[in-house]
């Protein structure tokens, strides 16, 4: 008797795009001559919103929805460390697009079509926004440049039949919104919690393929389209005050703060 083949697996890839920034947990201060932020010697880290991204890559990977996680990052040399990052949380493989030029969101977005262009995943998860300049723009302009359906703020994501079912978060509460893919989908906070990279991972990391490129081999023009004149620090708030009763609140927001009248 003649056994029945299994049918074979469809290939879906998964591309994520991480962020090296300054970590969460540093205090960030200006440079002195007010051209930036100063970041020698300062703790850099994955993006919180790229580590989402990750996580819910490689859960789709490990459920067998998916056969392949890339991921990229766009940025200086030091920008290995972070894709070693995803590579030890499960990531199968990296791309680093490295370049010194300052990037802009639209700038990371044309590179990240290239690299869509190139690999053809799927489904492309960027982190909503980064923690460094919360531009949230670089998955938007992804979408439009690439022409693909796109769901923004993701809390909870599921795949089948070719669509991607999004709750996001809205104002008004949660809205559920299904895009058909290739699609790209940025990730909100409450989507998942990313595990603890363990050290045998970080070892096996060490061993996964990590490819590098420039903007040149992409073909891809990443030079500003806008100029930062100066950087400073908020200004220092003043210390709140105790008031006895809602008449004198009402009487010092009307007098002296001007919020009502």
């Amino acid at each position: 008797m003649r056994g029945i083949a299994a049918p074979e697996r469809t290939e879906m890839k998964i591309l994520v795009s991480v962020k090296r920034v300054v970590d969460f947990n540093v205090k960030v201060r200006v440079k002195s001559d007010g051209s930036g932020v100063d970041t020698a010697n300062v703790k850099m880290s994955m993006n919180p919103f790229d580590e989402i991204g990750v996580e819910e890559a490689v859960r789709l990977r490990e459920a067998g929805v998916a056969t392949e996680v890339i991921a990229v990052s766009c940025g200086v040399a030091q920008c290995q460390e972070t894709l070693r990052t995803a590579l030890a949380m499960g990531a199968d493989r990296a791309i680093l697009v490295q370049t010194d030029e300052e990037l802009q969101p639209l700038a990371v977005a044309k590179i990240l079509k290239a690299i869509f262009d190139r690999e053809k995943p799927q489904l492309v998860i960027l982190g909503k926004q980064a923690i460094d300049d919360d531009s949230n723009q670089t998955g938007q302009m992804l979408a439009a440049l690439a022409g693909l359906g796109q769901a923004t703020f993701a809390s909870k994501l599921a795949l089948a039949d070719g669509w991607a079912q999004v709750t996001r978060e809205v104002d008004g509460g949660l809205q559920t919104v299904s895009v058909k893919l290739p699609a790209v989908v940025t990730t909100d906070l409450r989507l998942n919690e990313p595990r603890y990279v363990t050290l045998p991972n970080i070892m096996k990391a060490k061993k996964k393929p990590l490819e590098t490129v420039t903007p040149n081999d992409l073909g891809v023009d990443v030079r500003p389209r806008l100029k930062t004149l100066r950087t400073a620090e908020p200004s220092q708030r003043k210390a709140g005050i105790r008031v006895p009763d809602v008449a004198t609140l009402v009487r010092k927001l009307r007098e002296e703060a001007k919020v009502i009248s």
